[in-house]
Order: C-alpha cells, then sequence, then structure tokens
C-alpha cells in the first residue's frame, strides 16, 4: 500500500486557502465604491456641514 504524501495535500490545501483569498480580495475591491474623498458621508456632505448654503453659518453658531 501506498504511504500518503502529505506535502502535496498540504500544499493543496494552501492553494485553496490562496485562491479563496485572493477570490474575496477581488470581490471587495468591485463591491467598494471609487470615493475620490472618503471622509464624505453618503449625501456628499462632510460631517461639520450643514444642508443649507454653504456660505451661511449654521444658527447654533454665535456670531461676534
Amino acid at each position: 500500500m501506498a504511504k500518503p504524501n502529505y506535502q502535496y495535500e498540504k500544499r493543496q490545501r494552501e492553494l485553496a486557502k490562496k485562491a479563496k483569498k485572493a477570490e474575496k480580495a477581488a470581490r471587495k475591491s468591485t463591491d467598494k465604491p471609487d470615493d475620490d474623498n472618503p471622509e464624505l458621508s453618503v449625501d456628499g456632505l462632510t460631517p461639520g456641514d450643514s444642508a443649507g448654503d454653504p456660505g451661511v453659518a449654521p444658527a447654533s453658531e454665535p456670531t461676534a
């Protein structure tokens, strides 16, 4: 009876794991939208911006 080739089996598992990891990375890169500025939220405003005119200060800030 022939003895099992453990190195071959291990290499096959490593190749399968590497292929799965590459597939997952490719899937993540296609699912992720290409944003030039990742700090922008979904509506296109930065966290400090208000929905109104960007040149007007918000009413909650006192003006001196």
